[in-house]
């Protein structure tokens, strides 16, 4: 593993794969507890913990203090489409509050999806600026939203290199996959599965072994907008 880089590791052992990101030198790869750790306090108060690592896109750090829950919708328009997202709002209220910042100071615009895996599990991961798998915002945050999680064609989630350590790399399942419950579920595609399907049905390059590795056909994130449900 390379120092400073994000990266998905896949382990297919009798049916059972586990994602990780691997995000700096001192965070190795391992799994996260099966116990959700809330990003919130009781007041509603979030917190975002500035990383050593610089923000790849500085846009500064999302407020602590949530606004009433309420429905929001994202939508994510690519260079193959428009994915449409139901943001969950009151299971990853921290999730959703970092992620509507992120979208709303065009953090996510003009953006790579840089990895797809084909084999074990099926996601299509997005949300670094340098598309290198190393980028990040500045700051992390706890997870949320794992007691019993599952991730089935069409749930959005968090990527991560271990607890507590959620940025701006998430990932759409575009297959259903098999995952311990590692990775804060926080968003569900409405519409616009059919592109993230089309995109890999082309494949990738396999730079990170077979099944894993940068879409055959480049992804880009031209535009994400969340918006309150109407």
């Amino acid at each position: 593993m390379r120092s400073g880089t994000v990266r998905i590791f896949v382990v297919t052992l009798a049916m059972f794969a586990s994602l990780t990101a691997c995000a700096t030198k001192s965070a190795s790869t391992k799994s996260a507890s099966t116990t959700s750790t809330a990003a919130s306090s009781p007041s509603g108060q979030c917190h975002y913990a500035k990383t050593a690592q610089a923000a790849a896109k500085d846009v500064g750090i999302p407020p602590s203090a949530l606004a009433s829950p309420a429905a929001q919708t994202a939508t994510l328009t690519t260079n193959h489409g428009v994915v449409t997202l139901r943001l969950n709002t009151a299971a990853a209220p921290c999730t959703v509050n970092s992620f509507t910042f992120l979208a709303s100071k065009h953090y996510f615009d003009s953006t790579p999806c840089h990895r797809l895996t084909t084999s074990g599990i099926f996601v299509l991961q997005c949300g670094d600026p340098t598309g290198t798998g190393a980028g990040g915002p500045g700051y992390q945050f706890a997870d949320e939203n794992l007691r019993g999680a599952t991730y089935p064609a069409g749930t959005v989630a968090m990527a991560n290199a271990g607890p507590g350590t959620n940025g701006s790399q998430f990932f759409l399942v575009y297959a259903d996959t098999r995952l311990a419950p590692n990775y804060t579920p926080f968003a569900t595609m409405v519409s616009g599965l059919d592109v993230v399907q089309k995109i890999a049905a082309a494949g990738s390059d396999n730079s990170n072994g077979s099944g894993d590795g940068a879409p055959l056909l480049p992804t880009t994130i031209v535009q994400l907008v969340a918006t309150p449900s109407s």
